[in-house]
């Protein structure tokens, strides 16, 4: 790598050592701020469980591997909720829609069809999740083409849809619970059998960095190829190997959370295995996170390498202009739409096979915390702005606050305040980083 290209000037070295480093690195100073929130959760509940409780619970192996498994389904919607938010719409039926996506997916793997492949039959989850992704395009579809060409508004359309789909998902069973759930179609929900393992983890973990070291290669080649300002090389290695720390140190957490002792004993009796010989088993990286960490790097790559995503924050900045440059509005609002139903169906496939049974609670308030988790990681009510991996952490904040509110026992009531104080506190300080942006 060459310095000759390297960004700098008169103006950079006027300015302090902070500044420079971070123009330097280019690290987006808001995402700064949400992880330095985010740690600031995670070692105020450890330290408030430790000196009060007499053990900080938070910050364990158990802890953190059960938060990534219940942030994942979060994760999903919230990246299709960034791209409606950013076009200045809303969408407050995703929660019904959840669920009765994944009342219709429950009657289809436990009425119909066993009784046509007959029980446990392997292609029951594929056709399943297949027939989710369908019903939650059609759903999302339908509300886009209402609210893109019938030009009714998307608050009142998914207001609709909210009591709509939440009434469809009671009509479905009667508000009976499905249940049990095919046996592979659970595996999409974590659990132990729902996790890849210790070496599957490290191998997964080797992939991901040789692709970080890969994708920064690769992008400091386009800038030279193009012209553009480069990054000094320290910034370069530095980027590469915090990110890489970052995936060997969480991969180590995932492994480090072994199998309950019963479990063990279960697995080695199923498979006439000696328990004392099989030691401890490490979870791994759950199937649901590695499903939604692949719907972030998917939904990154679509807002940020695609025409798709250009006109998606093009209209978002400024919808009139966007339809006098060609760009068909009306199209990209029904497609955005459509999309979200699909990233829904994914997350009803987490949620009922994390529970292993479909409810007509399922989902319920989701809407809200998926809307919570866009805005906390920094999308804009205003539209025009808004990042995947943003909302990705907005999501973790909003799990762990829920985790540590639940491990050093506040009640249900305290919950919510505090959820609804850090929502509310979330959209003002993106008020005034608007105001010091201009």
């Amino acid at each position: 790598m060459s310095n000759a290209q390297v960004s700098s000037g008169p103006a950079i070295q006027e300015e302090g050592a902070v500044k420079t480093f971070l123009r330097a690195t280019e690290i987006d100073t808001r995402m700064l701020g949400m992880i330095g929130a985010l740690i600031a959760i995670w070692v105020g509940f450890n330290a408030y469980g430790y000196f009060i409780n007499g053990f900080g619970a938070f910050l364990t192996y158990r802890n953190l591997w059960n938060l990534s498994v219940q942030t994942s389904s979060i994760t999903v919607m919230a990246t299709g909720m960034v791209l409606i938010i950013v076009t200045r719409n809303i969408d407050l039926s995703v929660g019904s829609m959840l669920g009765v996506t994944a009342m219709l997916m429950g009657a289809l793997q436990v009425w119909v069809l066993p009784t046509y492949l007959g029980i446990g039959h392997p292609a029951i989850w594929i056709i399943t999740v297949i027939f989710g992704l369908i019903v939650g395009c059609a759903i999302g579809s339908f509300q886009g083409y209402l609210i893109a060409y019938l030009e009714i508004p998307s608050f009142i359309v998914t207001l609709g849809g909210m009591l709509v789909w939440r009434g469809a998902a009671w009509w479905v069973a009667r508000g009976e619970t499905i249940s049990p759930l095919d046996q592979t179609f659970v595996l999409i929900g974590g659990g132990p059998y729902g996790s890849i393992g210790a070496m599957a983890s490290w191998i997964v973990a080797v992939i991901a960095c040789v692709g970080i070291i890969f994708m920064i290669m690769n992008a400091r080649r386009q800038r030279a190829r193009f012209g553009f300002p480069m990054r000094p090389v320290w910034a370069e290695y530095l980027i590469g190997g915090m990110s890489t720390v970052i995936v060997l140190g969480a991969t180590w957490i995932m492994n480090s959370y072994y199998w309950p002792k019963g479990i063990v004993r279960n697995y080695a009796k199923a498979n006439n295995l000696d328990p004392a010989v099989l030691g401890d088993i490490g979870h791994g990286w759950a199937i649901p996170v590695l499903i939604a960490l692949f719907i972030v790097m998917a939904m990154t790559f679509v807002t940020t390498r695609t025409k798709f995503g250009r006109y998606v924050f093009a209209m978002g900045g400024n919808p009139e202009a966007a339809d006098l440059a060609g760009i068909n509005t009306k199209r990209l609002t029904m497609l955005i739409f459509s999309l979200m139903g699909v990233l829904v169906g994914i997350s009803a496939c987490i949620s009922s096979a994390r529970l292993t049974s479909s409810t007509v609670a399922l989902g319920q308030f989701d809407e809200l915390y998926v809307i919570a988790a866009a805005v906390i990681g920094g999308t804009s009510l205003a539209g025009g702005s808004g990042t995947i991996y943003g909302a990705m952490i907005g999501a973790l904040i909003m799990q762990s606050l829920y985790s540590g509110m639940v491990l050093i026992g506040f009640d249900a009531a305290i919950q919510a305040m505090v959820v609804g104080i850090v929502l509310v506190l979330a959209v003002y300080i993106d008020t005034v980083y608007r105001k010091h942006a201009k």
